[in-house]
């Protein structure tokens, strides 16, 4: 008997330990050297979380609010947006508008797009408190810079990422906000946004002048909201900082596309995207969330020079592949492995 029980414990530490350093190999694969450092470019994916929908809130005509709990969730700083995978399986991403110093819950909110591609619907009928959901994340593509004085620019529901870079300021730091909507009652957080600036937030509803605004060459400009809003900011202020909630526009010149093991040769215009020529002629091809984030639409390139305009894809794995929602070609003609 004591033999026995000297082999089991024997055999238990055996599997303790290797268990042990399969996590460890896992976390790093060239153990015992230390992790590789981040790429130089794109973007390290994020693990997946499941949090609980604690409340899911109207904060404005047309827009909720949700609260997403977990435990010790990762750190982010004002600008951080999270991957939000819907029910239905789709992925879209929201800007954090919580307090960063908050480990035990994230805070995204969104509006209704009536004629959207159909997230912030699901977000306002299907998304229930009660329920779990997957979170990747979260990842900054729009942080706070040094700088001497701020200029920011919101439009409805674009104020959700500069809400938390008014409340990181300090009281000796010079900012001035624009902030317009439809009307009041659809613009969230405005109560909120006034109390921390009164007289250096500018309400206005309709569309603004940014004329109006005095911005020296110090200053660093900060815009999030619908298109034509930061189309203009971009014209007005050429420093300016955007965070878009909608795919980018896609644009460029015309190409082709093979599709080799479809054998299907196939014409991207230059306002159209891969993705959708593709879709036209295979439309089974998975993709989500159109802008370049998820990593659902990457195909393997076999042939010619990809403009890679993603913010996921490594150094390692754009030398092969593509996100075909955003990326254009360089060349006259791409070859995939489709």
């Amino acid at each position: 008997m004591p033999k026995l029980r000297t082999v089991a414990v024997l055999a238990g530490a055996a599997f303790l330990t290797r268990r042990a350093l399969r996590r460890r190999v896992q976390a790093s694969p060239l153990w015992p050297m230390p992790a590789l450092d981040p790429p130089v470019s794109g973007r390290p994916r994020s693990r997946a979380l499941r949090l609980l929908v604690a409340s899911h809130e109207t904060v404005a005509q047309g827009v909720v609010q949700l609260r997403l709990e977990g435990r010790d969730l990762p750190r982010w700083e004002p600008g951080a947006h999270l991957d939000l995978v819907l029910p239905s399986g789709v992925v879209r991403q929201y800007s954090l508008c919580g307090d960063p110093a908050d480990g035990s819950a994230y805070t995204v909110a969104t509006r209704l797009v009536e004629d959207g591609r159909g997230g912030s619907r699901e977000v306002h009928e299907r998304v229930q408190e009660g329920m779990e959901l997957e979170v990747r994340g979260p990842r900054n593509r729009f942080p706070l810079v040094e700088a001497r004085s701020y200029v920011f620019i919101a439009g409805g529901i674009g104020i959700t990422p500069i809400l938390p870079m008014l409340r990181a300021l300090g009281d000796g730091v010079e900012w001035r906000l624009l902030y317009c909507g439809r009307s009041r009652e659809s613009m969230p957080f405005l109560e909120e946004v006034e109390k921390l600036g009164r007289h250096r937030v500018t309400v206005v509803t309709g569309a603004p002048d940014l004329d109006v605004l005095d911005v020296s060459e110090e200053a660093a400009v900060y815009c999030c909201g619908p298109e034509g809003l930061m189309a203009a900011a971009q014209e007005r202020f050429p420093q300016v900082h955007l965070e878009r909630f909608t795919p980018r526009a896609a644009h460029g010149t015309a190409f082709e596309v093979e599709l080799r093991r479809s054998a299907r040769t196939l014409t991207v215009p230059a306002d159209s995207t891969v993705l959708a020529a593709v879709r036209a002629e295979l439309p089974g091809t998975a993709y989500s969330c159109e802008q370049g984030f998820c990593g659902t639409c990457q195909q393997r390139v076999l042939e010619g020079e990809v403009e890679h305009r993603d913010e996921l894809l490594t150094d390692a794995e754009r030398a092969d592949s593509m996100l075909i929602c955003v990326s254009r070609a360089r060349s006259e003609r791409l070859v995939l492995d489709m």
